[in-house]
């Protein structure tokens, strides 16, 4: 998927995400983002901002999730299930601190970008220039974010047997044509 794609997919998607929020009062009517005001980072709910900072996948992976590719942190949580071999549990134990050691700091990236953009609106000094500028950042590292995580479930798939492969789907409820 090109970035573009990924970006017409993930920004609709963060703009969505921000979890219950009361109704509006008085007289006017409630709208989606009613509260939202309140965030410190207005893109980023608070679940999204842990996430980033945990170095979770938050569905970045999912075309390889849900085609045979599984990812680390799963493997490791099905491990006794799969019938994992210590040289197996190991790499599996290894790839996801690495995973980790990668997206962590990719997610504080994405944090401090986005909580620049917000700063630059919040102060109203934002220009045309800026934004471009300020978009494209937080849309590289959101691609590196995400090439990361599936980069990840590529070496994963190399470590697994077909049948663990299969068993793996199996334990996570996929149903693969």
């Amino acid at each position: 998927m090109t970035l573009v794609g990924f970006m017409a997919i993930a920004v609709p998607a963060a703009a969505q995400t921000h979890g219950s929020h009361p109704h509006g009062t008085g007289t006017h009517p409630a709208t989606p983002y009613a509260g939202l005001e309140q965030r410190p980072i207005k893109a980023l709910s608070d679940q999204q901002i842990a996430d980033l900072r945990a170095g979770r996948g938050m569905g970045l992976a999912l075309p390889a999730e849900l085609n045979g590719y599984p990812g680390p942190v799963h493997v490791i949580e099905l491990a006794d299930a799969l019938r994992l071999t210590d040289e197996q549990r190991s790499r599996a134990k290894t790839l996801f601190e690495e995973m980790k050691a990668e997206t962590i700091p990719l997610g504080e990236q994405i944090i401090a970008e986005e909580t620049a953009l917000d700063r630059l609106f919040a102060d109203q000094t934002i220009t045309p220039a800026m934004l471009t500028v300020a978009t494209g950042r937080i849309a590289l590292v959101q691609g590196e974010l995400r090439a990361a995580h599936l980069r990840y479930h590529l070496t994963m798939r190399d470590i697994l047997s077909p049948n663990q492969i299969a068993l793996y789907d199996d334990k996570r409820g996929y149903r693969r044509r």
